[in-house]
């Protein structure tokens, strides 16, 4: 890492007493829960002298990051501390808000998670649920911050509406937020008001990339495999509201869709009218076989975004002028996902991941404009900007 990076966990490992209260803590990690030295969370933790380790919480994906996306998990055991694992993704809504009753005993509930940057990946609602439970049972809730992989400070897209609010939105964030899990957490502090404690990162700046941090990538979650796979996931995971392959079942998830009715040669061609408004980014024909999910083993045709420049290129703004392109060549085949989503039956997921049902109700006309529906985004997004993200700032 550079010289002076470190994460939130290692400053709380140097000096637990700062942060900590009581005696005893539990855990919200999973698989990129690590110190600076390699060392889980966990093992750090489970014969602390001073903070002994009562109990565990996982998120979606589980402890370690084996389950795929919408997988419910089971509590189970970790075989390195022996204590149960509370899912915090199971098998109905309810079970992502623990029982306060878990918290008996626990002085100190630590958050210590690797984000993405983008609205959509849940462990930051996660993170806000234990933080409202906390306040329930008078339990000081530490966050650990790690850094926003795809940078600090590049904003992007619209605000969730508050009538599709859910565990891909649960807040008025933008598609791309540009903070870390302890700003966030700042943020819905001010309406859950819990005992919260955010140990800092020290060395980050916020133009920095998760590869210029020095520390070591784990993916978060099976599909996202590698720091691209973050760079285009703010506008691909759009993706999944739809019936086309978000390349789930392959070796580049998010970075290439398609399905089995396009035909790649066609569609770059018509994204190539959009070139001048798309930064960043190329678009490469593509064909692939998904071995699960989506056309699992169907051969699709589509397109593999490669970013040249990822500090212009524009995540969302150019995954929408994918699905606009499909729509006007395959107006008949493109259809969206009905099945629920996310805990969410009486919603359409593409209108849950855009925030609002304008998308959709607009991809197919013939006054679409990308132009237009970019700049409806920037008063919401400046004031997001200037009443979010500079009034919970941590880092320059």
């Amino acid at each position: 890492m550079t010289d002076n990076l470190l994460s939130g966990m290692d400053r709380l490992l140097a000096h637990p007493e700062k942060y900590l209260t009581g005696k005893t803590i539990g855990l919200i990690v999973n698989h990129t829960s690590l110190a600076g030295d390699g060392k889980h969370s966990i093992a750090h933790f489970k014969d602390h002298s001073a903070f002994p380790l009562k109990t565990l919480f996982a998120p979606e994906h589980g402890l370690y990051g084996i389950a795929q996306d919408m997988i419910h998990i089971a509590d189970e055991v970790d075989p390195l501390s022996g204590l149960t694992i509370k899912s915090l993704y199971g098998k109905n809504a309810d079970s992502l808000h623990p029982d306060p009753k878990l918290l008996d005993g626990i002085d100190n509930l630590v958050f210590d998670i690797q984000d993405v940057g983008a609205r959509y990946y849940t462990y930051i609602y996660t993170l806000a649920n234990c933080m409202a439970i906390c306040k329930q049972a008078g339990v000081r809730m530490v966050v650990c911050d790690r850094p926003n992989p795809i940078n600090g400070v590049s904003i992007e897209g619209n605000l969730v509406g508050e009538a599709w609010r859910s565990f891909v939105g649960q807040y008025p964030l933008p598609n791309r937020h540009g903070m870390t899990a302890g700003e966030l957490a700042l943020y819905f502090n001010e309406e859950i008001q819990c005992d919260l404690q955010v140990v800092t990162l020290t060395g980050w700046k916020r133009e920095m990339w998760y590869d210029q941090t020095g520390l070591v990538w784990t993916p978060p979650s099976p599909n996202m495999p590698t720091l691209a796979t973050a760079t285009v996931y703010p506008g691909m995971c759009m993706i999944e509201g739809t019936l086309l392959s978000e390349g789930r079942g392959t070796t580049l998830p998010f970075e290439q869709i398609g399905a089995p009715f396009i035909d790649p040669n066609k569609l770059i061609a018509r994204l190539e009218k959009d070139t001048s408004l798309l930064p960043g980014v190329f678009f490469r024909p593509q064909y692939f076989q998904p071995m699960f999910q989506k056309c699992a083993r169907e051969t699709c045709g589509g397109v593999q975004f490669h970013v040249t420049d990822r500090n212009q290129f524009k995540p969302l703004l150019t995954t929408l002028a994918l699905i606009r392109a499909i729509a006007e060549i395959y107006p008949d085949e493109l259809q969206w996902r009905t099945e629920p989503y996310e805990y969410v039956s009486d919603r359409l997921a593409i209108d849950l991941l855009y925030g609002n049902p304008k998308l959709r109700e607009t991809i197919f006309a013939d006054d679409f404009s990308l132009t237009g529906l970019e700049e409806s985004w920037q008063e919401e997004l400046d004031g997001f900007n200037k009443e979010v993200r500079e009034n919970y700032r941590l880092y320059t």
